[in-house]
């Protein structure tokens, strides 16, 4: 029998148990009921009739006027249409005899006044008649309501005994097959592929046991078969992690040292066969450098490390072992999650050394061409100079184009010799408090000059009175000198450019903003990278691609943070902020 027929079959039986004992329910309360329904039909009203005829011959003296007379025929003849009772019929025609008597006027007083006692006894006959009855169907009704109460207990109780049985052993259907899976499934994970299961019947679970059964059989077949290739892939795979030039440190996921390479051995002095296995956290206790690798939070600085007889630079590599999907290993919680990770450090004195060659070779050219380039300008000076003589429109037209590509060489070589000073660690700073609105002030009137050239109106939003900051006034100005230039750049005439210093918490921010065409999203990731430069449309000439980033390590070097905000259409604006001397 199929599994979907089982649970048809269970669930409905449980229905048609539950309409059962509903209809079951429903008909001894109806009888119920109507048990007390027919109380107060046959027996409360004809009390109801004999109160009114009672109150009528107490309350009217004889003989009775024409509307207690009315009434009183009108209740007598009601009680006529609901004799019910054995003996009610003829109480209720002596009490009509009586009361004719009563209404008679040819009859004597004192005849009258015995045939309203006859009267009196006769309701009092009728009501005794109707408490009786009621009281006998009480009875009655009471004997009714206990009976279906037994049976609704009796039917609750049997229903409940099944349902209860029900309960225990329906889920067994289904419950007892899933089990012995799992237990299957365990084994299969602690790669016992003999496990095997066997289920009577022709249900789904009789089927998927015998799929369980083919695919025992096919890893149980696989294991045999590829364990010799799998232990040759895997001692090749040791061979190229110990043949390689890099460090390399593998760690799994317990933090055991799963693999130790020769280099990785001689830099950390560790003896592989020894250390492989052990709990990384412990060898670390023991072993300074290691720590220092496994902890290390950036990637980006390299490692100084001595080795082969020198102080030499290692670019460390973090990277965790990722399983694929259908990987499956004991001591793995989950298919495709991680299983370790692994430390990779790369020799990279060799280009620590060109690169510092490349950055004297730099700073020692920029110094040396400053020298020209000033002697330069001094003749551009004096050419100017009308004392030594006058020029025509083509040589003055020469000699600005001159001035302003020496001015160019001049700002690039100073650039060079700035991150040639930021690349060797030889920056120097000079913090000094000051109050952040005269280093503005100083950096706004350096630019001024150039800014009223093109009309371009410089407008500065602070208040007074604001926090100093503990920084190197002269750094701090060439970055805002810098934020302005570039302004001044990418400004169209006649605009205006907006420079404000405001007090955010414990720092205090700076920030320069134009009205030009902004900057592309796609570029304002790599703005304050080195050499880095957004394509122009030819109309504006383009700097080094160094100031921003030396910008940077100015601001970064006095403990700030520098970003940018722009878009498209509407301008950008270039921020740092500076702590103020209360945080310092």
């Amino acid at each position: 029998m199929k599994i979907k027929t089982k649970l048809n079959l269970g669930f409905g039986f449980l229905f048609v148990m539950v309409i059962l004992f509903g209809a079951f329910s429903l008909v001894n309360v109806k009888k119920i009921s109507v048990t007390a329904k027919a109380i107060l039909v046959d027996n409360y009203e004809s009390l109801m009739y004999t109160r009114v005829m009672h109150a009528i011959i107490d309350e009217n003296s004889l003989p009775l006027n024409e509307k207690a007379e009315t009434l009183f025929k009108e209740q007598l003849h009601r009680e006529q249409r609901n004799v019910t009772e054995n003996g009610e019929a003829v109480a209720v025609k002596k009490l009509q005899a009586a009361f004719q008597r009563v209404i008679d006027p040819n009859i004597s007083a004192p005849l009258k006044q015995l045939a309203l006692q006859e009267v009196r006894k006769q309701l009092n006959s009728i009501d005794e008649l109707n408490m009786n009855a009621i009281v006998r169907k009480n009875q009655a009704a009471q004997a009714t309501v206990e009976k279906a109460t037994l049976y609704i207990v009796f039917s609750a109780s049997l229903c409940f005994l099944i349902l209860l049985s029900f309960s225990v052993n329906f889920p067994g259907f289904v419950a007892n097959p899933l089990k012995e899976f799992s237990a299957a499934l365990k084994e299969i994970s602690k790669k016992n592929y003999k496990q095997r299961l066997q289920f009577k019947g022709h249900d789904e679970f009789s089927e998927l046991a015998s799929e369980f059964n083919v695919m025992a059989a096919k890893l149980n077949h696989w294991e045999n078969s590829n364990l010799a290739e799998i232990t040759s892939e895997k001692l090749r795979i040791e061979a190229i992690i110990e043949h390689m030039q890099d460090a390399i440190i593998g760690v799994n996921e317990r933090n055991e040292i799963l693999f130790l390479n020769k280099v990785a051995g001689q830099l950390l002095n560790l003896n592989i066969k020894e250390t492989i296995g052990l709990n990384a956290t412990e060898v670390m206790n023991k072993n300074d450098l290691l720590k220092k690798i496994v902890q290390v939070d950036s990637e980006e600085k390299p490692l100084k490390i001595y080795a082969d007889h020198k102080e030499s630079y290692f670019q460390l590599e973090r990277r965790q072992i990722l399983l694929p999907g259908d990987y499956l290993e004991k001591g793995v919680s989950q298919s495709g999650g991680a299983a370790g990770e692994v430390y990779i450090l790369k020799n990279i004195t060799k280009y620590k050394e060109l690169d510092e060659a490349k950055t004297n070779f730099i700073a020692t050219v920029s110094h040396e061409l400053k020298t020209p380039i000033s002697s330069i300008k001094m003749s551009l000076k004096l050419m100017e100079d009308e004392r030594v003589g006058l020029m025509n429109g083509e040589q003055k037209v020469l000699t600005q184009n001159i001035k302003e590509d020496s001015d160019r060489l001049l700002k690039i070589t100073s650039e060079l010799l700035d991150l040639a000073q930021v690349e060797t660690g030889n920056l120097e700073l000079n913090f000094v408090k000051t109050d952040p609105r005269e280093i503005v002030v100083y950096a706004m009137d350096t630019v001024r000059f150039q800014a009223e050239q093109r009309g371009i109106e410089l407008e500065l939003v602070s208040r007074n009175n604001l926090p100093q900051v503990n920084v190197d006034t002269e750094k701090t100005a060439w970055v805002l000198v810098n934020f302005l230039s570039n302004a001044l750049r990418y400004s169209a005439e006649k605009s205006r450019i907006v420079v404000q210093v405001i007090e955010n918490g414990p720092r205090i921010e700076f920030s320069v903003r134009d009205f030009g065409k902004g900057i592309d999203e796609q570029y304002q990731k790599r703005l304050f990278e080195r050499y880095f430069q957004v394509p122009t449309d030819g109309n504006n000439k383009s700097g080094s691609g160094l100031g921003l980033s030396i910008s940077k390590d100015f601001i970064e070097a006095q403990g700030g943070k520098i970003w940018l905000e722009s878009a498209i259409g509407e301008g950008s604006r270039f921020c740092f902020s500076l702590p103020s001397s209360n945080k310092v």
